[in-house]
């Protein structure tokens, strides 16, 4: 049977087919090279990206986007179907399938979304180790190195206030180097500091707050050392998850500080001048009648003496000056890499005749030894050196602000012609405030050396390695000279001296491996040690007597030295597992062993773990089918952690420690009230968060909000004995408490364009603090509050409980027959409660930010909400006995009745005030001058103001305050405090 036509055809074209197949087969298995070129841009304005990174996953080809926004590279593959990546600093990852075949040019243009929550930014969670911010199953915040500087502040932690959610930055003190009390979270601990730990650079960072003369609430924290301009940014990881990488040193959290390093390519400079004023923001209202009681003792005796009044803020305060300079540079090539940097500071108090001076050199290295390891250096060298005028009422009675408030305003300050200075505090020895600015001489200087060695080695292609050596060492001298025939209590002269050494150092050694189980799966496995060593050397004397001219102790009389020596050494391990599921799912775990030589043999090692889970929703098909259009991206994340806090307890604190005593001449020694405990173990403290970061139209708009809850046990407390022991406290895990709070962070870019953008921030954060227990009659008082802060069960850490009005059922103040007020009693007759709690109850800021071609204007409000301050001050202003504050004026006026401050100083909620404010922290306006001559990249003229304005109802100078200084539990006290300067800065900054 003949076949048809196309039964023919059809057999006639199997072996064409057959060679057409297997010539395509050929094809797609030979590999080809191809060239790749596209312009990368910014979705939001269309502006060309610079700096780009685009790769071929799982390649080694890849290139850089030049200053045109341009990238090309040549790559050698097999036709098919690759994911292109791009990254960004600052911008979201962005992963394009693209398929290659016939063509030889791949041309793919790529555009950007700003990534507002940083969720592609590589941070670091362990001293060393590296990870992409979206793995991370714990919150943690990034400052960058342009929100450091240009605002007016001169110390680090200044600079980050308001700009990280929930970490509260309260300066304690106005002075130059005034400290500064950083809380992540909450306090966690009522013996120890509830610092966070600091490092920088791998380096364990001493930010000690040593008081070396008694200078009130302004002692100064070391973060002083550091200068703003050196450092690229700061990573901040709050909660006890953070314990289980670095430590229980690290229980309340991460501060991480990275400072500048060279970059290939010619040597870059950078040269910045700035000159500053700073100025008190606002008096107290004080006495102006010109009158005063001829008997202020007797309020029936109503017969008055004309006199004149005198303000002395406007004698002991003034405007201070100060001036900035620096100098930096950076450079180096494919093998090395260099930044130096110098420094020069020297800025004024708003106290006269006080100051801060500080001089600065930096030095990073990094040299590529060979293919597989590198090596780092940093050298660090600071002096600083102060001039202070005691201001401090709680431990001293001498100062410039403590004779202000005990002093007469009816006397002229002023000294007589022969040089003396009058007694303007009439009841009680205090200072002439003119005469103490005016002649006494206290001071501080430094001298610190921080260097570090790092060597990072890829072992193989899975394996790398980490070994930091850090160093940290600092000198601190304090002296002190109140010259003979003073107003002061000291009247035959005061010599005091001071110094401190101090050395720590950290070597950590970390080990990494990271593997593709499949696929899907990949593994990153952490194995590190550290060793930490501190040591700690005091020795002071001071003297009376003083010859005349005479300013050091040796030449007096004795009558207060000591010499103290520490040493603590810290130890851990820790091992790390994470899993990675598609890019999207992350789980990790860690297990932690720490040590510490102040605990006793059968305590100081402790086992804490963590856990966190992170899982990118978003990247889910479904996702971007459903929400792609407008929800960009979605994280969920959780963590669990624990912790203890090995710096509860100085270094011999366990024993019972004895006293150098003499009896009949015959050396002897006596115990000390403390009883020892050899059996205390470490605080410990579990916590649990949850939260989510999320992207809006094209990641224009990005939140992020946590939500915590901290446990901590075995709290560390004086406990007190009965009298029969022989000792009257002794310290034991005989407490709890709790912190739990939100913090909610939103970031958007309402607009941008090519010539203007508009860049908001806004911060919220709520912590809510509660002693949960407290052995022992639940509550006890805290040393240097005058028995006002207290720990007491079921209420937050440090409460004010004291005395309170007596009030009449409607809940207003009852008045006895004469007309003045009376402390009242509880229905249990107790004459004190709480009446008040200087922890607030939410904190935040608004920063905006505004660019219209090269002009910038940042402006940056703090809000710190529902806290009380205790106004010592006014209490004693007010009282009519020393009759300098405006309320006595009122007394002498007739508008209340005479003695009525006196009746209410006993009385101790009248002086509990509100003392939450809102602060126009930063407002900076800029302008930016490209190319103005050969040779000069750019100039910025700069405009800043710090601490502009305060709105707030508190009668003393700030609601910012704490006397007691770096307390942990003893806060909002405004006793003899120097106010928070408002700062004015003119500034420029050279790029060569």
């Amino acid at each position: 049977m003949k076949k048809s036509y196309f039964e023919n055809q059809k057999k006639a074209s199997k072996p064409l087919f057959l060679l057409v197949f297997l010539y395509s087969a050929f094809l797609f298995g030979q590999e080809k090279e191809y060239s790749f070129s596209g312009v990368t841009t910014d979705n939001g304005d269309q502006s060309l990206l610079p700096g780009v990174a685009v790769f071929i996953d799982n390649t080694t080809y890849g290139g850089v986007s030049d200053f045109d926004g341009n990238y090309a590279f040549k790559a050698t593959l097999e036709p098919g179907t690759y994911t292109l990546t791009s990254s960004y600093l600052g911008y979201a990852t962005k992963r394009s399938a693209i398929t290659i075949g016939a063509s030889d040019e791949i041309v793919t243009d790529i555009g950007l979304n700003e990534d507002l929550l940083s969720l592609d930014e590589v941070v670091v969670t362990g001293t060393t180790v590296g990870v992409n911010k979206r793995t991370l199953g714990n919150a943690i915040s990034s400052v960058k190195s342009e929100d450091l500087v240009n605002n007016g502040a001169t110390a680090v932690d200044q600079a980050i206030s308001g700009k990280v959610t929930g970490a509260l930055v309260q300066q304690n003190s106005g002075d130059p180097a005034g400290g500064i009390s950083i809380r992540l979270r909450g306090p966690s601990t009522v013996l120890g500091s509830s610092d966070p730990l600091y490092i920088v650079d791998g380096i364990i960072f001493s930010n000690s707050s040593n008081q070396l003369i008694d200078l009130g609430g302004n002692a100064q924290n070391r973060l002083a050392d550091l200068n703003p301009n050196d450092i690229e940014r700061i990573e901040i990881i709050k909660g006890a998850a953070a314990a289980a990488i670095y430590g229980s040193r690290a229980s309340n959290g991460v501060v991480q500080i990275f400072t500048k390093k060279g970059k290939s390519g010619k040597p870059r400079f950078n040269f910045a001048t700035n000159v500053k004023v700073n100025e008190l923001r606002k008096k107290i209202d004080y006495n102006t009648v010109p009158l005063a009681w001829e008997d202020p003792f007797d309020r029936e005796n109503l017969a008055t003496v004309p006199v004149t009044r005198f303000d002395y803020q406007d004698e002991f305060f003034g405007s201070g000056f100060g001036v900035e300079n620096y100098l930096s540079m950076n450079g180096g090539n494919e093998n090395t890499s260099y930044f130096l940097s110098a420094s020069h500071l020297e800025n004024e108090g708003i106290i006269r005749n006080t100051d801060f001076q500080r001089i600065g050199f930096k030095a990073n290295l990094t040299q590529k030894a060979s293919d597989w390891l590198t090596v780092k250096a940093g050298l660090n060298y600071v002096r600083s050196q102060s001039s202070d005028i005691p201001n401090g009422g709680i431990n001293s009675a001498y100062g410039a602000i403590t004779g202000f408030i005990f002093s007469d305003n009816s006397v002229n300050p002023f000294p007589n012609a022969s040089g003396v200075y009058p007694v303007t505090s009439l009841l009680v020895p205090r200072t002439n405030p003119i005469e103490a600015v005016d002649r006494f001489d206290f001071g501080q200087k430094v001298n610190r050396f921080i260097g570090s060695l790092a060597l990072d080695a890829k072992i193989t292609d899975k394996l790398s390695a980490n070994y930091t050596l850090g160093l940290d060492y600092f000198n601190q001298s304090g002296t002190a000279f109140i010259p003979i025939n003073n107003t002061s209590p000291n009247g035959n002269g005061l010599a005091r001296r001071s110094d401190i050494n101090n050395f720590q150092y950290n070597s950590d050694l970390n080990f990494s491996y990271n593997t593709d189980i499949s696929d899907a799966i990949s593994s990153t496995t952490t194995l590190g040690g550290s060793w930490q060593y501190e040591e700690f050397d005091r020795i002071a004397t001071s003297a009376d007597g003083l010859p005349p001219i005479v300013q050091i102790s040796e030449s007096g009389s004795i009558v207060a030295q000591g010499d103290r020596r520490s040493q603590i050494s810290y130890w851990g391990s820790f091992l790390q597992q994470s899993f990675s599921y598609n890019d999207k799912l992350y789980i990790n775990g860690a297990v932690r062993l720490d040590g510490a030589s102040t605990f006793g043999e059968d305590q100081r090692n402790q086992l804490y773990a963590k856990a966190s889970l992170s899982y990118i929703l978003s990247e889910e098909a479904f996702w971007e089918d459903t929400f792609g259009s407008f929800f960009n991206t979605f994280k969920l994340r959780g963590s669990w952690g624990q912790a203890g806090n090995l710096t509860a307890l100085s270094a011999f604190q366990r024993f019972t420690l004895y006293d150098p005593s003499a009896i009949n001449g015959t050396p002897t020694l006596i115990p000390s009230s403390q009883q020892g405990n050899l059996d205390v173990a470490p605080e410990r403290q579990e916590e649990i968060e949850f939260g989510i970061d999320a992207g809006f139209f094209n990641n224009r708009l990005g939140v992020e909000f946590t939500y915590y809850k901290q446990d901590v046990t075995d709290l560390l407390l004086p406990r007190e004995l009965a009298s029969s022991t022989g000792f009257s406290t002794r310290i034991e895990n005989v407490g709890n408490l709790e912190n739990k709070g939100l913090e909610l962070l939103l970031k958007g870019a309402p607009i941008k364009s090519n010539d203007f953008s508009w860049d908001v921030t806004a911060t919220y954060s709520k912590n809510e603090n509660l002693v949960t227990s407290v052995a022992g009659g639940g509550q006890l008082s805290l040393g240097g509050s005058f028995s006002t802060s207290f720990v007491i069960e079921d209420q937050p850490l440090g409460v004010f409980y004291r005395q309170f009005y007596a009030r009449e059922a409607d809940g207003s103040i009852a008045l006895d027959d004469d007309g003045y007020p009376f402390a009242g009693t509880t229905e249990d007759g107790e004459s004190s409660k709480v009446i008040g709690d200087p922890n607030p109850e939410w904190f935040g800021s608004l920063i905006n930010e505004f660019r219209y071609k090269n002009l910038a204007l940042r402006v940056q409000l703090d809000a710190v909400q529902g806290f009380d301050v205790f106004n010592w001050n006014r209490r004693l202003l007010d009282n009519v006995i020393f009759g300098g504050g405006s309320n006595v004026g009122e007394e002498l006026a007739g508008n209340r009745p005479k003695g009525f401050g006196g009746a209410q100083a006993g009385i101790f909620e009248e002086f509990v005030e509100d003392g939450s404010f809102v602060k126009l922290r930063e407002l900076s306006l800029s302008y930016t001058i490209d190319e103005p001559f050969k040779g000069v990249d750019n100039v910025k003229l700069s405009l800043i103001g710090r601490n502009l304005v305060s709105w707030d109802d508190y009668s003393g100078w700030d609601p910012e305050i704490n006397t007691a200084g770096q307390s942990n539990g003893v806060r909002g006290f405004d006793f003899a405090g120097v106010p928070i300067p408002r700062t004015f800065q003119v500034g420029l900054n050279f790029n060569f």
